[in-house]
């Protein structure tokens, strides 16, 4: 087994990306989840917004109000990267074949929920979604809630296999050019990384 403490630093704001209702997500994401343990604990973290309008992304919050990541967030940046990397010659992504079972199961982040340090107020982006139905182009607005670049995040990372940590370490890379949080493939949440004495 391999551990790696490390920050996090967002080179460009990152948008929440989590439903800031929480009967939207308990009536359908939380009903995804795979137990009820999981599901009462993010409805409970997204309480503090019920008061805010359907259809806004938030982050969850501490219960002094401080946003951060919940640990299957990282887990969700490396699927991402991982499957967008498989297809580059030469990468250690490459390598996987199960990548996303090696994932859930041989690489953990520690502690479960990890604060965002943030360097200036929260703010709501507004953006367009087009979709084609059959009924023709539909467009909407969508709301997030948004942290400033500069905001940073220290999580732990322990690998069962040591070799996994290079996977880690690649996917990491690949964050200066595809961030975590919403709207990730238009450059939000991009961000650089640094090993960090435990």
């Amino acid at each position: 087994m391999k551990e790696m403490k490390i920050r996090i630093t967002f080179t460009e704001d990152v948008l929440g990306m989590m439903p800031s209702s929480p009967h939207i997500y308990e009536e359908y994401v939380a009903s995804k989840a795979p137990d009820a343990w999981t599901t009462a604990e993010e409805v409970d973290a997204l309480g503090i917004e019920a008061v805010v309008e359907n259809g806004r992304d938030v982050f969850p919050k501490l219960e002094d109000g401080t946003p951060y990541w919940y640990d299957y967030h990282f887990k969700g940046f490396l699927k991402d990267s991982t499957q967008a990397l498989r297809k580059v010659k030469n990468t250690v992504s490459s390598e996987y074949k199960a990548y996303k079972k090696t994932i859930d199961g041989n690489i953990f982040f520690f502690p479960r929920r990890c604060p965002i340090h943030e360097v200036g107020p929260r703010y709501d982006f507004q953006r367009p979604l087009r979709a084609a139905t059959p009924m023709g182009e539909r467009i909407s607005l969508k709301s997030s809630e948004t942290i400033k670049a500069g905001a940073w995040v220290e999580t732990t990372v322990r690998c069962m296999n040591e070799e996994d940590l290079e996977l880690v370490k690649e996917c990491l890379d690949y964050g200066a050019l595809r961030g975590m949080g919403e709207w990730r493939n238009a450059g939000w949440g991009r961000f650089t990384w640094e090993e960090v004495d435990s």
